[in-house]
């Protein structure tokens, strides 16, 4: 399980640094993609399968299953970790998540998201208020 938020920053050849708390539960290789909310999604292989097989259960006959199934896989990048524990972010997934620096990565019980700092303060600023409302709705 991930949770936790780290700052790191991104270098110029879009290489960024995993939290060494994050890397034993990513193992050795796995998935990297365009998430929601402007951010990106880095999923264990084993969670990234479990994804996958929920994608594969939608009607390809709808339109918004296609859309959500094609937002995902186009953007979907296999990754490792280099011996200094980083990886390398492909610039079309840099470009979607606006990184270019400073980055927050943030542990989301089942997956990482890894966000351009701004824009993670920016989605962060919400009123509690609001927070336990959607709790609420949700039934938590």
């Amino acid at each position: 399980m991930f949770f936790g938020e780290y700052e790191h920053n991104i270098d110029d050849k879009g290489r960024l640094i995993i939290p060494s708390k994050f890397r034993e539960a990513l193992g050795k290789d796995f998935v990297i993609t365009k998430g929601l909310d402007c951010c990106l999604f880095v999923f264990s292989t084993e969670e990234w399968e479990i994804f996958v097989n929920k994608l594969r259960t939608l009607p390809i006959s709808d339109k918004n299953a296609r859309d959500f199934t094609r937002f995902f896989f186009s953007g979907a990048s296999e990754c490792a970790l280099d011996k200094q524990g980083r990886i390398s972010i492909p610039a079309p997934l840099r470009k979607h998540a606006r990184l270019e620096k400073e980055t927050k990565i943030i542990g989301v019980s089942n997956r990482l998201e890894i966000w351009n700092t701004e824009n993670w303060d920016n989605y962060n600023n919400m009123d509690v208020s609001d927070i336990a409302d959607k709790m609420a709705e949700l039934g938590i």
